[in-house]
């Protein structure tokens, strides 16, 4: 390791959560698996740890193989590098008097070689030869990165393993050698893998130890943001973006998507102050963080990456239907899945308890992840050919739409799917992974929301939108022209006894600001909130009304109950904030707002706290020239 890097690189590093013992396919909760949500929140099989993976464990027993488990941008190299940079630094492993780290995903091996020509190799610039380094077996340390990188048969003929360090064999029987303890014995040895090539490893090893790396606990989630933006404004900007929109904080759980979305929001707030109008939804941040996972892949044939993807989303979708994440190996197998090039960037093979084995069972690296797949089966199109898992599952779209009256738990599908019709995920995905979208499936989601709402309202009153969701699938899909389109019959805005968080805000902003025909917005019972990222509390937090009523919440411990608005659009608007719990101290600006905006004509604060002298302030808005309020309530 470079020692001009190491100051930089632990300033940047950020704990990770690893489980010190094996996952069990009955280790699942809340539908979250391996790197899932929930997984990396702690608990007694998981905790954030340093790097000292060689000391002795509770039975006083110090383990000579470690092998370190994680699924793809978990941060097994960084891990790595962490062990590294500690070791020269004198404050972990100092056991070791040589540390040998190979990166199977990048070193250039030879066909025939001796543990002696490896070290060379590894460290052309040893003083010492390395016959003399592999004598003291106890104080060394390989370190294989990624071995599956290597793709050896590491079934070979016990006979022919090796017990000198210095002989030259076939490169697997040297390497099956070290593994199988035949040779060199007493040294230690690190290997990072995904949980995909786990079955064959098990057979080779001896006593060895599973680390399985979890992520980023909600804690280290935002240490991350304030490590990778360093300037803590920035940082704290862009982290309560996140944080209040759960599909992406949940998300960050894993490493690469943490840096995906600050690299994203760094982008963003490249000459702006805030994120309330991050261009980027959701749906983007995913498949820009799928490309990252797969530009180190072969591009040869990408006829092969579609029809695999074809068949991951159908497994995906079938899951879903059927509340289901864990899947056989049977499955992935009739799936066509079983391509050790693709497989591990999107599924997981479960680590088994010692004394289980039942066949390998699978699992999506995170629910989320499932749901967007799920999504992107609804709307890919495929050639005319009957793309499922199994045969049995059709691809409707309307059907799914159906559904979602009485499946509620569809809600992040839906969202996704709103998402992957922009025009931007249409563009990208073509670009991306060569996989086309059905333009039809627009048309068929702008009918049904159009369609819902007139439903919901009764014959001869104004059409009203009362569904939170349907803000949500807009922002989602952010396209100015799609949401006039499917806003464009509605007067009205009717939300009843709701908790809008800061991401349900911003989708009400959104959605207000291209709603023309908008002439009535009611809140009746609702409340604006900040959550406490680490005590889980809501904090109600201040009201924004722009462009009519679009709220917005400022950090917790500001003034509370402020009220702001921009210029509104309506020559004649009615604001009914009932029950909404707005306190005297708002009462200043809302007389303020009486003032600079003559289209409000009508505004109604029943069941709130105003207080004598908050009617004072009010009374004084309403003596200003601008002021053509003509009811209060």
């Amino acid at each position: 390791t470079c020692p001009r890097q190491s100051p930089s690189f632990l300033s940047h590093f950020t704990t990770l959560t690893i489980s010190r013992e094996p996952q069990s396919r009955h280790g699942a909760k809340d539908g979250a698996v391996g790197t899932g949500q929930g997984r990396a929140s702690g608990g007694s099989a998981a905790a954030a740890v340093t790097t000292a993976l060689f000391e002795p464990r509770g039975d006083g027993h110090t383990p000579q193989t470690v092998v370190l488990v994680g699924a793809p941008g978990m941060g097994k190299t960084t891990m790595v590098r962490k062990v590294m940079v500690e070791w020269r630094e004198g404050t972990l492993h100092t056991q070791f008097d040589f540390v040998f780290c190979i990166d199977c995903k990048a070193i250039v091996l030879p066909m025939e070689a001796s543990v002696a020509d490896l070290v060379s190799q590894c460290c052309p610039g040893l003083r010492v030869p390395a016959g003399k380094i592999l004598d003291e077996q106890k104080k060394i340390l390989f370190i294989f990165d990624g071995f599956e990188a290597l793709g050896f048969s590491l079934v070979q003929p016990e006979a022919e393993l090796s017990s000198d360090p210095r002989e030259v064999k076939p490169l697997e029987l040297t390497l099956m050698s070290l593994l199988k303890k035949t040779l060199l014995p007493k040294a230690s040895l690190l290997i990072t893998m995904r949980p995909t090539a786990l079955g064959s490893l098990r057979q080779c090893l001896k006593g060895e130890y599973y680390v399985e790396i979890l992520g980023f606990s909600a804690a280290r989630r935002e240490e991350y943001f304030h490590r990778y933006f360093e300037n803590s404004s920035k940082a704290d900007v862009a982290f309560r973006f996140v944080r209040g929109n759960e599909i992406l904080y949940s998300l960050c759980v894993i490493p690469v998507m943490s840096w995906t979305i600050c690299t994203i929001l760094e982008q963003e707030l490249c000459g702006k102050k805030n994120l309330l109008e991050c261009s980027k939804a959701t749906t983007e941040m995913v498949m820009f963080y799928l490309s990252q996972l797969l530009k180190h892949r072969d591009r040869d044939n990408p006829q092969v990456l579609q029809q695999f993807l074809l068949q991951l989303c159908s497994l995906a979708a079938e899951g879903i239907w059927k509340h289901k994440v864990l899947f056989e190996e049977k499955e992935i197998k009739d799936c066509g899945l079983d391509q050790p090039g693709l497989l591990p960037y999107f599924l997981n093979e479960m680590i088994p308890r010692e004394g289980e084995d039942n066949g390998s069972v699978y699992a999506f690296t995170h629910l989320h992840l499932q749901e967007f797949f799920a999504a992107l089966f609804y709307v890919l199109e495929d050639d005319g050919e009957k793309v499922s898992s199994l045969g049995r599952l059709e691809k409707n779209v309307n059907k799914l739409l159906e559904s979602y009256k009485s499946r509620k738990d569809l809600s992040i599908t839906m969202r996704f799917l709103f998402g992957l019709v922009s025009q931007k995920s249409i563009e990208y995905t073509d670009k991306a992974i060569g996989c086309r979208i059905s333009p039809r499936a627009r048309e068929e989601l702008l009918e049904w929301l159009q369609g819902r709402h007139r439903g919901l309202s009764h014959p001869g009153q104004a059409l009203k939108v009362s569904e939170m969701d349907t803000f949500h699938f807009l922002f989602e899909m952010n396209e100015e022209s799609f949401a006039q389109s499917a806003l464009g019959h509605f007067t009205e805005l009717d939300l009843q006894d709701t908790k809008l968080t800061l991401y349900d805000q911003m989708a009400l902003s959104f959605c207000i600001q291209h709603w023309a025909g908008l002439g009535s917005v009611t809140l009746q019972g609702c409340s604006f909130h900040w959550q406490d990222p680490e005590a889980q509390l809501d904090v109600p937090g201040p009201l924004y009304l722009r462009v009519g009523i679009v709220p917005r919440v400022w950090r917790a411990g500001e003034r509370p109950g402020q009220v702001r608005c921009a210029e509104p659009r309506f020559s004649a608007l009615s604001r009914r904030l009932r029950w909404c719990r707005l306190s005297e101290s708002c009462c200043a600006e809302l007389a303020a707002l009486l003032a600079e905006h003559p289209g409000l004509a009508q505004l109604e604060l029943a069941g709130s706290s105003l207080g004598d002298s908050g009617v004072r302030l009010l009374c004084e808005g309403l003596q200003t020239p601008g002021c053509r309020l003509r009811i209060l309530r």
